[in-house]
């Protein structure tokens, strides 16, 4: 195997692209970003690629880019799969990285469907099956800071690469040499028609699928929105504006694309701290909601208006929130179909079974991952059931109320959002009364989010040492409560789910705590449940955090 100064020089004396050139000039008198840079090949797996940009194997650039996409081509060529579509947000390099993926694949023979500006994840999604494409592309890093960019596969049905897709790809990718794949400009196969531009008509139809799954219009409500410099910020004002909104106001500073996020730097809807400049104008313009999406718009925060101030909803509760409402409602308009699906990933709260219950909702586990959730909607299909599902949403702020797509659309949750507060306001409540009435019934769910960070060459071995010596020494008691359930996903399975790095523990006093590796960042993600009263659920969550900082500080 070669070291990293061989690595390195091989890429020093091999790139002809300016930006990766000077970039490796920059470290070649700096071991350690040499090191980060070069010391394994950046990872393909069913995320796709997810990394810093820069030069090196291990970062994204366009030889990185090139190399993943003529080694997914040859792997489509070998299925005799012959169409493509790619798109990509408003990060740094996006555009270039797209173009440069729509190039490789035409170079191959591939028709490729390339949209001419930024758009939101869940479109590519739409369009990959709108257009009969085997594979869509998408250039995001979604929430992740400025400095990192990615690369999302998409299989015929609109869905993220599930395990089996991804591993067979792996194969393919590791053959290429990221210098030897030869294409040509954009160009000369949009003028051969191996390029094509999508048109504004696909863009209009995936508009009427979103307004479709509306029950009612959200007239009277007043909404401030933030795309946090990203790919939301044309369709979901346009989406808002055709539910008959009162009055949207955008965030100026915040209202175009930048893949700086100079604004807010961790552009992640889920964290306050992003939502600074929403939050500042909505008290500004007195507005009822206000609603950010991430930068490639499939993940939407919302904070809602009280006697308080504005208050900032979870992921959990926004999920829980569009469940009861779209079954009360689809139950009060005659929509409601028989054995209705709920989908939830195993790290989202079990609340929702609660509120299903009346309806004789079944409610689905997956694994952590949109993909997961539009993979049930795939096989409901097969079945002749996709009408039976209603809702799918994970705790990282991801929601789907049709099969239109196959992963969270922002767009559509962000028009749910703001016909469900039009509703409730035309009650006299806010989103905020309708959830405390649902704690009030069904018991006080809380959950808290926990990361610990491993950065670097040596991050990725101590994580996983750790994640080791904890099923070497899987505890008996967490928090003053005894553990009555362990589930390891890697040697055990429930539900046909398939393994997976993350291990579950139930107590029984109802509190449960869920540790797995982020799949996109250097994190071990530890996820708590308590469901007592505020007082005790505080004293819970300090006790399971003590614990944990002895385990992974």
């Amino acid at each position: 195997m070669r070291n990293v100064e061989e690595k390195f020089k091989e890429w020093l004396s091999r790139s002809v692209d300016q930006e990766v050139n000077e970039q490796l000039q920059r470290m070649a008198d700096d071991k350690q970003a040499m090191t980060n840079a070069f010391y394994k090949d950046l990872e393909f797996g069913t995320g796709g690629l997810r990394g810093e940009l820069g030069a090196g194997t291990n970062c994204l650039n366009v030889y990185t880019i090139r190399k993943v996409t003529k080694g997914i081509a040859d792997c489509m060529k070998v299925h005799g799969w012959t169409r493509a579509a790619v798109s990509c947000d408003s990060r740094i390099n996006s555009a270039l990285f797209a173009r440069t993926v729509a190039e490789v694949f035409a170079s191959c023979g591939i028709k490729t469907f390339l949209t001419k500006e930024l758009m939101p994840t869940p479109f590519l999604s739409y369009i990959t099956r709108a257009t009969g494409s085997d594979v869509g592309v998408m250039i995001t890093a979604s929430h992740n800071p400025a400095r990192y960019n990615g690369y999302k596969v998409y299989g015929a049905d609109g869905c993220q690469l599930t395990d089996n897709g991804a591993l067979e790809m792996i194969g393919y990718i590791n053959k290429i040499d990221p210098f030897d794949v030869e294409t040509d400009v954009a160009e000369k196969y949009i003028a051969s028609g191996l390029i094509e531009y999508i048109g504004d008509d696909i863009i209009e139809s995936y508009l009427a699928e979103v307004y479709a799954r509306r029950t009612a219009l959200a007239e009277g409500i007043k909404i401030t929105y933030t795309p946090l410099n990203g790919a939301g910020y044309k369709l979901v004002p346009e989406i808002l504006k055709r539910m008959r909104v009162a009055s949207l106001d955008i965030v100026p500073e915040q209202s175009m694309p930048d893949g700086r996020f100079t604004t807010c730097p961790y552009p992640n809807p889920e964290k306050a701290e992003a939502l600074k400049l929403g939050l500042k104008r909505s008290d500004e313009n007195g507005s009822d909601i206000l609603i950010a999406t991430d930068p490639d718009c499939d993940r939407v925060g919302i904070a809602v208006r009280t006697a308080e101030g504005m208050r900032l909803m979870s992921g959990n509760e926004v999920g829980v929130l569009l469940a009861d409402y779209l079954l009360k409602r689809r139950s009060e308009t005659g929509t409601l179909p028989d054995r209705p699906v709920i989908v939830k990933t195993i790290v989202t709260t079990e609340l929702v079974r609660k509120v299903a219950a009346p309806y004789n909702a079944e409610i689905k586990d997956v694994l952590t991952g949109f993909k997961y959730i539009g993979d049930v909607i795939g096989k409901l299909e097969k079945k002749g059931e996709v009408d039976r599902y209603i809702l799918g949403f994970e705790e990282s702020y991801g929601y789907l109320s049709g099969s239109y797509v196959r992963d969270k659309d922002g767009v559509n949750a962000s028009m749910l959002v703001a016909e469900m507060a039009a509703y409730y306001a035309r009650l006299g409540k806010t989103l905020a009364d309708r959830m405390e009435e649902i704690y009030a019934q069904y018991g006080l769910y809380e959950h808290r989010l926990m990361t610990y960070e491993f950065a670097g060459a040596e991050g990725s071995v101590r994580m996983a040492e750790l994640l080791k010596g904890l099923r070497a020494d899987l505890p008996k008691e967490i928090a003053g409560a005894r553990v009555v359930k362990t589930v390891d996903y890697l040697t055990q399975t429930e539900a046909d789910l398939p393994r997976s790095n993350v291990l579950s523990f139930s107590m029984d006093d109802g509190s449960q705590l869920v540790v797995r590796p982020s799949g996109t960042e250097p994190l071990i993600k530890v996820y708590l449940t308590a469901c007592k009263d505020k007082r005790l659920n505080e004293e819970k969550f300090a006790l399971m955090k003590a614990e944990l900082d002895k385990r992974f500080v």
